[in-house]
């Protein structure tokens, strides 16, 4: 089995194993007893600080152990505007954030603060200068990740440090995801990480505060940790977090050297082995490791079963593998193609071998998932046809079932209605690229579809295949066909 899911969480790194094992035997004593045993054990944590402060840039002193990496941004998102709340209530923060920040700024929101969500383009970066835009003269807190988890674009995180800074602004960065590959750039103020991204144990995040930077824990806090994370913490795995950060740190150069040239593989050859496939994200300013693609007509949950019976454990942001009904707020604020979704991360050490595999794998897995929605001969290309299906015909009855919205609206010469009300994407997609063959070159195509996920994967499917959306009313969606064989 090929575990191509980096970028959700790692296994023990060799090191860490080794420093837990280790670590277990001489800090299981409380660190801030003057005894022997608090001492031994006090020496592991204060030498495991300086290992991570190393591997972060910042100072032994700035930089506090919490529980996970999600409790790292809630401290640190609530430490800072507790601690700025005169200087005024404003957060600002990308539209492609984790959603732990989302969810402190709505907690932000609820106790009566403001948030500024600054848009990407389509491939999940911000623009420096409307970052510049939305910091404004009350904002409190900026918060920007250094590389998405989901398309792993590269944010311009040192820019954008600097841009705070001139404004007198904090900026936290959630480095999560690009920690392993090397440190953050830039005058940062506050810095978060999660150590079993990088190979570390589970249960351990860094949170960085610089000097000067103001800070109130939120919450009761006592003597540890300078009260970011309260209670006795995990010694033995937190030195086993340092000691693996340090020893991916060592290797990272070259292995992201490696592991780029796979991924490349993959982007180049992905969209010639699966038609009508949309890869997504920066293809130069991104992780090394990490490749997002989306597949027109596919359910996203039905290919990663696929794809784990064969052998390949990988992610997805489409909305039916995510238990909501919605897609992936990443490639919603990127505006792509959210259906039949597949994130690759590839783990340090994968073989060039089993990536070859994955391409000869996904096509036969792609084509299979579509055989079984009845897609498999959908038309994507303006001037294709195919007999539509879900379309209300001459005798204007809608084929799709569970329609509970009421009887489809009446057509009028050179349209055709597409009536998918009552099922989830990719269907109402399908039934829109059987349909669009059947009207002229310049034809329209009302498409009334009542799953969330339509929204996104409409104009996408639109954007890939040539046709122009006209723009969407309630559950209705116009597509009007491109030139060509009618």
């Amino acid at each position: 089995m090929s575990y191509f899911d980096a970028a959700s969480s790692l296994p023990l790194h060799p090191v860490a194993r080794q420093a837990l094992l280790a670590a277990v035997d001489e800090g299981w004593a409380d660190p801030v007893r003057p005894h022997r045993e608090g001492r031994r054990a006090r020496m592991l944590l204060d030498a495991a600080r300086e290992t991570a402060a190393e591997a972060l840039d910042c100072r032994p002193d700035e930089l506090r152990f919490t529980s996970s990496g999600t409790q790292a941004l809630h401290t640190g998102i609530g430490g800072a505007l507790t601690a700025r709340r005169r200087a005024g209530r404003r957060l600002v923060v990308s539209a492609v954030e984790h959603s732990a920040v989302l969810h402190a700024g709505e907690a932000h929101e609820r106790a009566g603060g403001l948030v500024h969500r600054v848009e990407v383009d389509r491939t999940g970066r911000i623009d420096a200068q409307e970052w510049a835009q939305a910091l404004g003269d009350d904002c409190a807190l900026a918060c920007l990740q250094s590389a998405n988890h989901e398309a792993g674009t590269v944010q311009p995180v040192a820019r954008v440090a600097e841009i705070c800074a001139a404004a007198g602004v904090p900026l936290l960065v959630d480095a999560a995801q690009s920690l392993p590959w090397g440190p953050v750039e830039g005058p940062w103020s506050l810095l978060t990480g999660s150590a079993h991204k990088w190979g570390g144990p589970p249960g351990v995040g860094l949170l960085a505060v610089r000097k000067g930077v103001r800070f109130a824990p939120p919450g009761p806090v006592d003597e540890r940790e300078s009260g970011a994370a309260p209670g006795f913490g995990n010694i033995p795995a937190v030195v086993a977090a340092a000691a693996s950060l340090r020893a991916v740190r060592a290797e990272a150069e070259a292995e992201g050297a490696r592991l780029r040239t796979l991924v490349d593989r993959i982007r180049a050859r992905v969209p010639g082995l699966v038609p009508d496939t949309e890869v997504v994200g920066d293809p130069v300013r991104r992780l090394p490791h990490l490749v997002t693609f989306s597949c027109l007509y596919v359910d996203g949950e039905a290919l990663l079963h696929a794809l784990d019976a064969a052998g390949f454990s990988v992610s997805s942001g489409s909305s039916c593998t995510s238990g909501t009904l919605t897609p992936s707020h990443v490639l919603r604020a990127m505006g792509v193609l959210s259906e039949g979704n597949v994130r690759v991360s590839l783990p340090p050490g994968t073989p060039e071998s089993e990536v070859d595999r994955f391409l000869q794998v996904l096509p036969g897995a792609v084509a299979e998932v579509r055989a079984r929605l009845g897609a498999a001969a959908a038309p994507a290309a303006a001037g294709d046809a195919a007999e539509p299906a879900g379309a209300t015909g001459a005798d204007g009855e809608a084929a799709a079932d569970g329609d509970t919205a009421g009887a489809a609206p009446p057509e009028r010469a050179g349209e055709i209605i597409v009536d998918a009300r009552g099922t989830l994407c990719p269907l109402p997609v399908i039934e829109l690229a059987k349909a669009v063959g059947r009207v002229p070159a310049g034809g329209l195509v009302r498409v009334l579809a009542d799953d969330e996920a339509a929204r996104l994967d409409i104009p996408a499917w639109c954007e890939m295949t040539g046709h122009t959306f006209e723009g969407a009313e309630g559950t209705e969606y116009r597509v009007r066909r491109a030139g060509g064989t009618g």
